[in-house]
């Protein structure tokens, strides 16, 4: 049989027991395995339970060990869609890489899903909300700096060793003024912190979000609702926070209480407070960055895990950035 294999090539075949999870490996239509083929520089054809792997001895043996890992998430009841397979390729580039996503200490259970980091950076990250009083997670737009530590705080809540969930984040425009909007205050408010309450939709679903806020052990608000208060027993999350004041910040971070978690999520590129304000984000990169107790999380645009466009888009303005800063230095 000719295996379609060059001089450079060879075939291998893995198997697997479950005619079911091994259904769900391949993807509706050979999805996953042509996701594999098309950027891991192999060929894959199905064949039963088993794939028959077509590569360099070195990429295959690759190809071998991400298909097995994917199989051993499905059978610990794990869900393998495209984005996990994604992950896998592009952890790819180490054993080591691949084995940190896909461990099964790294994946949070949620009430509605268990969620599993994307890349190696992610799954750092997972473990640094497991055991972090304070961190700090910055980077750009997609790379799950707030979606995981919602996702935590869930989790944390549900094992019972934090007591409340506080997402805040600063009520500051892009480009818009928060007086033109119409409706009452918290129709204001609302959109500001829509993207909390999104996250909360995927992890805990309407009715336990809804039986939350009106028990008080979820609260999603303004950051200026934060002031004067000491939050005990609480993970808090501040979202946004490359659009707070270095006096906003200060207040948030000294609300800290006893048995409390605080996660402080932003991207330094994306800063909307009036020209001539500086940061409390930057501010506190400066100031905080030897302060012991503190973890630092930073995110770069190979972590972004939104569509593959949001990665190129970053990447594309980065490039601009470095461009213009360069050639205003030589004027």
């Amino acid at each position: 049989m000719d295996d379609g294999a060059t001089p450079h090539q060879r075939t291998q075949i893995v198997e697997f027991p479950d005619n079911r999870l091994a259904a769900s490996l391949f993807g509706e239509l050979d999805t996953h395995l042509k996701l594999m083929e098309h950027h891991l520089d192999c060929m894959l054809h199905p064949l039963g339970n088993g794939v028959v792997i077509t590569a360099s001895k070195e990429q295959g043996d690759k190809v071998k060990t991400l298909l097995e890992t994917l199989y051993d998430s499905l059978k610990r009841g794990q869900h393998v869609d495209q984005q996990s397979v994604e992950a896998g390729i592009r952890a790819l580039c180490s054993q080591r890489s691949l084995e940190r996503v896909f461990s099964p200490e790294n994946f949070i259970k949620t009430p509605k899903k268990a969620i599993q980091p994307r890349t190696p950076r992610q799954a750092d990250y997972v473990q640094i909300l497991t055991r972090s009083a304070l961190t700090f997670a910055v980077g750009p737009a997609g790379t799950g700096k707030t979606y995981l530590a919602v996702a935590s705080a869930v989790a944390g809540f549900q094992e019972g060793w934090v007591e409340k969930i506080i997402l805040t984040r600063p009520a500051v425009e892009a480009g818009e003024r928060l007086g033109f909007l119409p409706g009452d205050l918290q129709a204001k408010i609302d959109p500001y912190l829509r993207p909390l309450f999104d996250a909360l939709q995927d992890t805990l679903g309407s009715d336990r979000i809804e039986k939350m806020l009106s028990r008080n052990t979820l609260e999603v608000a303004p950051l200026a609702y934060m002031r004067g208060r000491t939050l005990d027993e609480a993970f808090i999350i501040l979202d946004e926070a490359q659009n707070v004041t270095p006096e906003q910040m200060k207040m948030f971070l000294t609300r800290l209480g006893a048995g409390s978690r605080t996660v402080v999520c932003g991207d330094p590129t994306q800063i909307d407070l009036p020209r001539g304000t500086r940061s409390g984000l930057i501010d506190a990169m400066e100031i905080l960055k030897h302060v012991q107790g503190i973890e630092w999380v930073y995110f770069s645009d190979q972590d972004v895990v939104r569509h593959p466009l949001v990665r190129c888009i970053i990447q594309a303005y980065d490039q601009a950035g470095r461009h213009h800063w360069k050639k205003r230095g030589s004027e």
